[in-house]
């Protein structure tokens, strides 16, 4: 189908194109910068109301991709439009809230790293993307930017933090975007929107200039309509970053390295099915079809390969007690060092929300921030220390590493979550189940991928292993993603074309 975009680029539509389609265009000259701009700008006009995905549009967008237009080539993503989520800072015009209005006055003096080398390798930052507010609402609901709903069927959750991400690029209203994670806020929302979403190792990615969740399990990764798209973008944004303790000696990884695998012969895949099946028939059908189609293409089967101790992580009480400490340590000095006029710690955001109660508590107390707010975190304490260290080694070495060891595994294979749930500002969200919680406590990467669909909803499946294994989980990712297709994007039936 020819693109209205213009009559300059009549064999090339953006809707759905890939990074190396629109780079092609934008390099022959077929394309502009600034023509591809303003076709995502007019999508987000046309449709944002309706998704809430879009939190702010950057207001110099138009005029970063002409001067793109004007300079040289920059770098591989030169002239393609990306959405960022609105806890990763700007040093532009845009703001940085993590979706709460008493943050408005926040300016960043720098972009995060994560910005800087998007912006280095030529991207056009089109806007911050809705988020799940740090109150905890409904997932993908925030005070300034409403409930972020999803494309497939708006009255269905988004699923998880990342929201507005995912939805944007699903939605072809970018052509990437930026997440972030803690635990499944990338690969529910990729999942839940039919999207290949990368968890990447933490440390991989530098979290500087981020709004943090929980330090130690942190880390920022790409949304796409492909799992070479999500590659390439990762490729752009990982590395060493002095800002960032974490990425001190990261390796140097091929993230593109799968580009041409067509099977995955004598490549041995685990299924945890205690804990990671069982809680979805629908999500557990689809996995099982895509079992089936990765054993077609040669992969091995392992069946019983649980995690140990997977089930116990979360009752563990050096869980929380990590959540607490580093949740009030990371927010607080965030608040703290951020340049502007806003509240400068928990306990002032907590009071700034009570005077803002209509539209910051509209729907849900604070008992979270209030909580953070009372606690006086210490990175030094020992028993800090010995509760991290014990969720590493019960995730880690007696967790993934430990099953992989003695299977001899080369990744582990499981549903990502639950089709999309009815939005329910009510009763909120139902309790969490799926692939994210081992991998995030690990720190170790994860990549969904679409699966499968039930009842016009995607579904997706999950690939982990150890640590800076990107590599690995690419090449089956993409195996997969070639042998049984799903990516749709969403339809007339929600009016988004």
């Amino acid at each position: 189908m020819s693109s209205p975009l213009c009559r300059r680029c009549p064999v090339l539509d953006p809707t759905e194109a890939t990074v190396a389609q629109l780079r092609k265009a934008l390099g022959d000259g077929s394309l502009t910068a600034l023509e591809l701009t303003r076709w995502y700008l007019d999508r987000i006009e046309r449709f944002n109301d309706e998704l809430c995905a879009v939190i702010e549009v950057n207001p110099d967008a138009e005029a970063e991709a002409a001067r793109l237009d004007a300079g040289p080539i920059r770098g591989p993503l030169h002239g393609v439009p990306v959405l960022l989520k609105d806890n990763l800072d700007t040093a532009d015009r845009m703001h940085t809230t993590s979706g709460s209005t008493v943050m408005l006055g926040s300016r960043p003096d720098r972009d995060a790293t994560v910005v800087a080398r998007l912006r280095a390798a030529g991207a056009v930052l089109l806007g911050k993307a809705n988020k799940t507010s740090w109150i905890l609402g409904p997932a993908g609901w925030s005070a300034r930017g409403g409930q972020t709903r999803n494309p497939y069927d708006p009255t269905r959750s988004p699923h998880g933090s990342s929201s507005g991400s995912a939805v944007g690029a699903s939605a072809n209203l970018c052509a990437v975007a930026i997440g972030t994670e803690t635990i499944g806020s990338i690969l529910g929302p990729a999942a839940a929107n039919c999207l290949v979403g990368v968890k990447p190792t933490t440390g991989l990615t530098s979290r500087a200039g981020m709004i943090p969740g929980i330090p130690s399990f942190d880390s920022i990764g790409p949304l796409a309509r492909s799992v070479a798209d999500a590659a390439e973008v990762l490729s752009m944004i990982a590395g060493p970053d002095p800002l960032d303790a974490a990425t001190d000696g990261v390796p140097v990884l091929d993230y593109l390295s799968f580009l041409g695998a067509t099977d995955l012969r004598g490549v041995r895949i685990g299924v945890p099915r205690k804990m990671f099946f069982g809680y979805s028939e629908a999500a557990d059908a689809v996995a099982e079809s895509a079992l089936e189609a990765l054993s077609g293409v040669g992969a091995v089967i392992v069946e019983d390969t649980d995690i140990p101790g997977a089930d116990e992580l979360t009752t563990d009480p050096s869980f929380g007690r990590v959540v607490v400490n580093e949740t009030a340590h990371g927010l607080g000095q965030y608040l703290a060092r951020t340049p502007g006029s806003h509240p400068r710690t928990i306990a002032a955001l907590v009071e700034a929300n009570r005077a803002n109660a209509a539209v910051e508590l509209e729907l849900y107390e604070q008992d979270i921030l209030e909580m953070l707010a009372a606690h006086a975190p210490d990175l030094d304490d020992p028993g800090y220390r010995d509760a991290l260290a014990t969720v590493r080694r019960k995730a880690r070495a007696e967790g993934i590493d430990a099953v992989m060891d003695e299977h001899r595994l080369d990744a582990l294979v499981m549903p990502t979550c639950p089709p999309p749930w009815p939005i329910d500002v009510v009763e909120g969200d139902p309790d969490p189940h799926g692939a994210a919680l081992v991998p995030g406590l690990a720190g170790y990467p994860a990549i969904s991928v679409p699966a499968g669909w039930t009842e016009g909803l995607p579904v997706g499946i999950t690939f982990t292993g150890r640590a800076f294994s990107e590599p690995v989980l690419f090449r089956l990712a993409h195996v997969f993603e070639r042998t049984r297709p799903s990516r749709r994007p969403p339809g007339a039936t929600t009016g988004v074309r």
